[in-house]
């Protein structure tokens, strides 16, 4: 039997996923990264069915739920993690809504279908003294070297997305304000405040390292590589993982970190819910509640310097 990597889609299959990605980035403005992994999910589904001679279009809750348990059992050759059955489940049931609401399907499959609750994970945060080791590696004036003091300093400082801190342009920093644009998720923009440690660190990259690095290009970009052009998010990582190693972070650290250790940092020092969710650019305050329960320091040192009873 053909696995189903190896079965083929039917063509209006593929053309109702094209309608629906369609649908999700113009009236949703889902990210490009998102729709990519949507349109992957998909026609890995239908691969899936028609080696077993289904069809999405008719496909039953049964379908359904056998191949979400496929995926998790490993039969596919590799088990699926809960976080990817969770985006399978989700794409899958947006998916059978929009052909429902395009008359397309009577029912949808996806009614009553569990999915693997996320367990409360609690992110991975530097302290103040590694997040210092790490800032202080990029050491002298070579290009390269102001580019990773500016981009370390600009993440940790905005909290910013590896996608956000690729795509920043020049036109979306004033310096002289103190202040950034971001465009996040499904292109939402928000302005995020710059702090004068990142500030200090952009402008000579600004003035002497990009424009030696970008020379006579014209180029939006903020950040760029060795060569002048757009720095990727491959490109940031290893940069990130690079300076992690120096700093003996090494295996602790990716973009999100800095954006964790951000957030973590500005609720211990006082930062209120509500504007770190505008700066973190968070639909949803419960997204940004995560975050409360990683300043312990700082109810810790109220709580000892407030309670009568604390200390007797």
């Amino acid at each position: 039997m053909a696995s189903p990597a190896s079965a083929p889609t039917t063509r209006r299959f593929e053309e109702l996923v094209l309608d629906f990605l369609a649908h999700l980035e113009l009236e949703r403005g889902l990210a490009r990264n998102t729709l990519t992994a949507y349109r992957s999910d998909l026609l890995h589904f239908g691969r899936h069915l028609a080696e077993r001679g289904s069809d999405p279009e008719t496909a039953s809750p049964r379908d359904l739920a056998d191949y979400l348990a496929h995926l998790a059992s490993g039969d596919s050759g590799r088990t699926a993690s809960p976080a990817t059955l969770r985006r399978r489940s989700a794409c899958l049931r947006s998916f059978y809504r929009h052909l429902r609401r395009e008359g397309l399907r009577e029912s949808d499959p996806t009614t009553g279908i569990s999915t693997p609750r996320r367990p409360a994970r609690l992110p991975d945060v530097l302290s103040r003294d590694e997040i210092r080791a790490l800032l202080a590696q990029p050491k002298g004036t070579e290009p390269l070297a102001l580019r990773d003091r500016a981009l370390l300093e600009t993440m940790y400082a905005c909290g910013l997305r590896a996608s956000e801190t690729t795509g920043l342009e020049l036109r979306d920093l004033d310096l002289e304000a103190g202040i950034l644009r971001a465009r996040g998720k499904g292109s939402k923009e928000r302005i995020v405040p710059v702090g004068r440690a990142a500030r200090a660190a952009l402008r000579p990259y600004l003035e002497r390292g990009r424009l030696k690095l970008v020379g006579a290009r014209v180029e939006a970009r903020m950040f760029v590589n060795a060569r002048g052009a757009p720095l990727t998010r491959q490109g940031l990582h290893g940069i990130i993982e690079r300076h992690a190693r120096a700093a003996g972070l090494a295996g602790r650290l990716s973009p999100h970190t800095l954006r964790h250790t951000f957030a973590t940092h500005l609720l211990a020092g006082g930062c209120d819910l509500r504007s770190l969710q505008e700066m973190l650019g968070h639909a949803d305050v419960s997204t940004t509640q995560i975050y409360t329960h990683l300043s312990t320091d700082r109810l810790k040192e109220v709580y000892f310097s407030a309670h009568p009873r604390a200390v007797e």
